[in-house]
């Protein structure tokens, strides 16, 4: 979609797209991927495609891309994968010097379009377009007080609401810099955001920095600055990584430069240990190396603490398998492959047959019934939520003839959901909240359970055990959760409805 500067009062969205009845199934919380570049010497969509493109793990349920060719932007965002989505004569259409980009997933119902991003919105400067990774606490409290302010919105994200606040203090005479920071100054919560304006391409993380930020550069002469939520997407365009984007700090991108700007007085850092165990892609960079490396160690410090005999280690692909390889190289256990992974089924909308339902899990994973046929085996996987996947594994194998199934998980029970940007279930529907081990180890239908430790988590990762958020396991939330969020993740639906 393209659309010509204009002034936009009630900041209503620039896409109207909308189906009230699946309106209210959509959650506010999303575990997304967001990408940013400014340079305007080169292809930007095609430059944001790609890092999406590597960021798809983050979120497979809709993408989007804005480019801003100065007063004029364009936009297209929908449902599907980047490569469903996207076409060659698709980016030809996005041209600028600017490019934000998004790629969210949404659990529970129907996403829809109207929540996709970027969220796009007019003011007095011009078109902004958001980006958004992680999830606000303070959601009603935040409308409230826009909606006193005259302010509209035309989705249930927490998203257009950063966006929406940014407009209005536009708006109110501010420019671009003062009203982001005034804006944020409204936010609690997780958010890694990347917004563009016609002036220059924000990067920004809240005071905590629970959810990840990058900054990587392009060419030399000029240098160009690219943002995206891991390293993994500079790598795939050939952006060299520069730095993080620090808890509470905004970075201000345009043709001249990098500019860096503290906005709170006392940033506090907890990067969600959960982006280190499993939701970032291994080959990331955190803390000077790859994520792999870090997962290796957590099967180390495992095997450490709850070896048992076997003849086999394998781990659940593709998650669990560095923690598998590090859990077999402590205990002198042979490491191979039990499990078979089909990386090139999609998602599809046909419904197996029941006799495929009954099977499992098969349709994504087939075990190797020669190697695991009289064996002992220990699977390792990187966390329990529910146990059913688990169940559906364990029989698996058992029916491929393993003689004995161990499973062991690289990360400690996690028994409260989180708020902060990854969805989990409610704290009832948490197995390892209602379960013991034993329990658990009984229902998923294995001879022996383990966890890892929360202590040995934490101390393989070399830094301060105190700046990670590890709420998830623990139930030690850093930033305050309102009773009203605790109640329900589905708060902003139950407004609307």
């Amino acid at each position: 979609m393209t659309a010509k500067k204009k002034l936009s009062p009630n900041h209503q969205l620039l896409d109207n797209s909308f189906d009230s009845d699946n309106y209210s199934l959509d959650k506010p919380e999303e575990a997304c991927g967001v990408f940013g570049v400014l340079a305007p010497e080169k292809e930007v969509s095609k430059l944001a495609y790609f890092g999406l493109y590597a960021l798809q793990h983050r979120g497979q349920e809709s993408a989007g891309i804005a480019t801003l060719d100065k007063d004029i932007i364009h936009l297209h965002k929908d449902m599907g994968l980047v490569s469903q989505v996207f076409k060659q004569t698709t980016l030809q259409t996005l041209t600028g010097s600017i490019a934000v980009g998004h790629t969210r997933y949404s659990t529970t119902g129907s996403s829809h379009k109207a929540n996709a991003q970027p969220a796009v919105l007019s003011t007095r400067l011009g078109h902004l377009a958001l980006a958004h990774n992680g999830n606000l606490v303070n959601t009603l409290e935040l409308r409230r007080t826009l909606e006193q302010r005259g302010c509209d919105f035309n989705t249930t994200t927490d998203s257009e609401m950063i966006a929406v606040a940014i407009a209005q203090e536009v708006d109110q005479g501010k420019e671009w810099l003062e009203a982001a920071i005034s804006a944020f100054q409204l936010c609690s919560g997780a958010y890694s955001l990347v917004i563009g304006t016609p002036k220059g391409l924000m990067g920004v993380r809240d005071p905590n920095g629970v959810r990840p930020l990058v900054i990587g550069t392009l060419d030399e002469n000029p240098r160009r600055y690219v943002l995206a939520s891991e390293t993994c997407a500079l790598d795939i365009i050939g952006a060299d990584y520069l730095r993080d984007v620090e808890p509470g700090e905004l970075v201000w991108i345009t043709e001249e430069g990098l500019s860096s700007f503290h906005w709170t007085k006392q940033p506090q850092r907890k990067l969600c240990i959960f982006e280190m165990i499993y939701f970032a892609r291994p080959d990331s960079l955190m803390h000077d190396e790859t994520l792999y490396s870090y997962r290796v160690r957590l099967g180390q410090q495992l095997a450490r603490e709850s070896c048992v005999k076997a003849d086999l280690v394998m781990g659940v692909p593709d998650s669990g398998i560095p923690a598998a390889i590090g859990f077999s190289q402590v205990s002198g256990i042979a490491y191979g492959e039990g499990l078979i992974k089909n990386r090139y089924v999609g998602r599809t909308f046909i419904q197996p047959t029941q006799h495929m339902r009954e099977s499992g899990i098969k349709m994504k994973l087939n075990p190797l019934k020669d190697v695991l046929n009289g064996k002992r085996v220990i699977m390792v996987d990187d966390s329990i939520v529910r146990g059913t996947t688990s169940r559906k594994i364990v029989k698996a194998l058992r029916d491929a003839g393993a003689k004995e199934v161990h499973m062991r998980i690289s990360s400690p029970p996690v028994t409260h959901p989180c708020f902060y940007g990854i969805d989990t279930d409610s704290q009832d529907q948490l197995i390892a909240a209602t379960k013991s081990v034993a329990d658990i180890c009984e229902q998923i239908g294995v001879d022996s359970l383990a966890y890892l430790s929360w202590k040995g988590m934490l101390e393989v990762t070399g830094e301060d055990p105190n700046s990670f958020c590890s709420a998830c396991f623990t139930g030690d939330y850093p930033i305050t959760i309102p009773d009203d969020i605790k109640r329900s993740k589905l708060i902003l639906e139950q407004v609307n409805a």
